[in-house]
C-alpha cells in the first residue's frame, strides 16, 4: 500500500484527511531528532532501513505541517507552526526546507498578516529559526527582505497585539548579526537596522525621564516589549563600526543607568548586561576609555548586587545580584565570568559580554537545540568561530554515552547519600533544639 493512501485512513469522516494530530504537533513527536546520536540509535535497532524510515516518517510530518499553515482552523495553523519550530530547533533540515523556502516564507507571512497573538509569535520565531538553517547565503536575505516590511508593520502599530510585538522585537536580529559577522557586503544594511531599531520603538518613551525628572508609568507587557527591544539593540551594537560605537557610547550610555532603577526585575538585569556591554565595546576600541560618572555607576551598581529591599521577590533579588555582581566586576575590574559550554567531543568558552549576548539571543529560538547547532549548524559555527563541524563515530559516540542502568544505580547512590546526609542534618538540629530548651 502506497504511504500516501495508508496515511489516508486516519482520516475522520467522510474519509478527511486529518492533517496532524496534537501529538503530532508536540514537542515530544520531533524529540528524537535532537542530536547527532540519534543515527546511531536507530542503526542499532534497524540499521539503514530504519533510519531512511524514520527520515521519511519526519519529512511525512514536515510536509503535513507546511501544508497545515494555510488551514482554516487558527489553532490547526498554530499547531503546524509550533511543529515546524521544533523541527527546526532540533535538526539541521537545510535540504529539506531549501526547496520548501518559499513555501514556508508565503505561510508566515500570511500567518503573520492574518493571525493573532500566538500564532503571529510562532511565525516570528519560526522565520527565525528558518534563517538559522538556510545560513547566510541569499536565500536567508531573501526572507530576511519579503518578511522585515511586515515586522516593522507589526511593532509600530500601537494597536497591535503585544505578544506579537514583543516577538517581533527580537526575531531577525540574530539573523541581522549574523549578515553583519558573516558577509561584509552587508555591514551598511546591519548598521541601517540597528538604527532603526533604536528608532523604530521611539526608546526615548522608556530610556529618558520626562521633563519633570519622573519616570514613564508602563504596565508589565509593554515593559516586556521595552526589554525584548534593548537586548534586540545590544546585539546589533555588537556589529556597529567603531564611529557608530563612539556616537551611541556618548549619546546614550549616561541615560542607560536610569533603566536600572526601573521596577521590574529583567528590565534592570537587561540595562546592566547592555553597560557592561558597552564598556566593553568601548574600551576594545579605546583602553583609555573614561567615563564621567563611573563612580555613581559604580555605587548604583554596587547596590543592585547586594540588594536586600525587602518588597522585593526572593528569587528577583538572587537573580538580580547574581547578574549584577559580574556587571559591576566588568565595570569596575575589566573582568568577565568565563563559561564553558560543553557539546558532544567539544566545547565553547563564552569569555566576553558580546559572545554572551550573541549566545543568548540564539539560544531564545533553538532553546534546548543549542548543543545541537553548535555541533551540526555550519551558520552557528561560524558565528562562534568553531570551524566546520567535527565528525564523530559511532563508536565514540556510544563510548561516551552510559547506559540506562549505569544511570539508575549512580541516581539511586546519589539519592542514599544525600539522604544521609539531610537526615544526619536533621538530628544535629533536633540536637541543639533539645538542648536549648534544657
Amino acid at each position: 500500500m502506497p504511504r500516501s493512501k495508508k496515511r489516508s485512513s486516519r482520516g475522520g469522516q467522510h474519509g478527511a484527511v486529518q492533517p496532524f494530530s496534537d501529538e503530532d504537533a508536540s514537542i515530544e513527536t520531533l524529540s528524537h531528532c535532537s542530536s547527532f546520536s540519534d543515527a546511531m540509535s536507530v542503526a542499532e535497532e534497524g540499521g539503514e532501513a530504519g533510519e531512511e524510515t524514520a527520515q521519511e516518517d519526519l519529512q511525512y510530518k514536515l510536509k503535513v505541517f507546511i501544508d497545515s499553515t494555510v488551514d482554516k482552523s487558527a489553532k490547526t495553523r498554530q499547531g503546524a507552526l509550533d511543529g515546524l519550530k521544533a523541527a527546526m530547533a532540533t535538526r539541521i533540515l537545510y535540504e529539506f526546507i531549501s526547496d520548501r523556502r518559499m513555501t514556508i516564507t508565503d505561510s508566515i507571512e500570511r500567518c503573520l498578516k492574518k493571525g493573532k497573538g500566538q500564532e503571529q509569535c510562532a511565525a516570528a520565531s519560526l522565520a527565525c529559526l528558518l534563517c538559522i538553517q538556510l545560513g547566510s547565503g541569499i536565500e536567508s536575505e531573501e526572507v530576511f527582505k519579503t518578511l522585515k516590511p511586515i515586522f516593522k508593520n507589526i511593532l509600530l502599530d500601537g494597536a497591535a497585539n503585544i505578544q506579537a510585538r514583543q516577538a517581533v522585537s527580537i526575531c531577525l536580529d540574530p539573523v541581522i548579526k549574523m549578515f553583519g559577522l558573516l558577509n561584509s557586503a552587508k555591514k551598511e544594511m546591519s548598521s541601517r537596522c540597528q538604527l532603526f531599531i533604536f528608532s523604530k520603538l521611539n526608546m526615548c518613551k522608556y530610556l529618558y525621564e520626562h521633563t519633570d525628572g519622573s519616570r514613564p508609568s508602563l504596565n508589565p507587557q509593554t515593559t516586556l516589549l521595552h526589554t525584548n527591544a534593548l537586548l534586540s539593540w545590544a546585539l546589533l551594537l555588537t556589529i556597529c563600526t567603531g564611529s557608530q560605537l563612539k556616537a551611541v557610547t556618548h549619546k546614550h550610555l549616561p541615560k542607560l543607568p536610569r533603566l536600572l532603577e526601573n521596577d521590574d526585575v529583567n528590565m534592570r538585569i537587561a540595562a546592566g548586561e547592555t553597560i557592561a556591554l558597552l564598556f566593553e565595546l568601548a574600551r576594545d576600541m579605546d583602553p583609555e576609555f573614561e567615563y564621567d560618572d563611573w563612580e555613581p555607576l559604580c555605587d548604583k551598581l554596587n547596590s543592585l548586587a547586594t540588594d536586600c529591599n525587602k518588597h522585593r521577590a526572593k528569587t528577583d533579588k538572587r537573580k538580580q545580584r547574581s547578574v549584577f555582581r559580574d556587571v559591576l566586576k566588568a565595570v569596575e575590574e575589566r573582568n568577565f565570568q568565563t563559561e564553558t559550554i560543553r557539546f558532544s567531543t567539544e566545547r565553547m568558552t563564552i569569555d566576553s559580554w558580546v559572545r554572551k549576548r550573541t549566545y543568548d539571543a540564539f539560544r531564545e529560538f533553538v532553546g534546548s537545540g543549542m548543543n545541537y547547532h553548535l555541533q551540526a549548524n555550519e551558520f552557528i559555527r561560524d558565528v562562534f568561530e568553531l570551524g566546520p563541524p567535527v565528525l564523530v563515530d559511532a563508536a565514540t559516540l556510544k563510548s561516551m554515552k552510559i547506559s540506562r542502568f549505569e544511570r539508575h544505580l549512580y541516581n539511586a547512590a546519589a539519592f542514599k547519600a544525600r539522604t544521609k546526609a539531610r537526615n544526619k542534618f536533621r538530628d544535629k538540629r533536633v540536637d541543639v533544639g533539645e538542648s536549648d530548651v534544657v
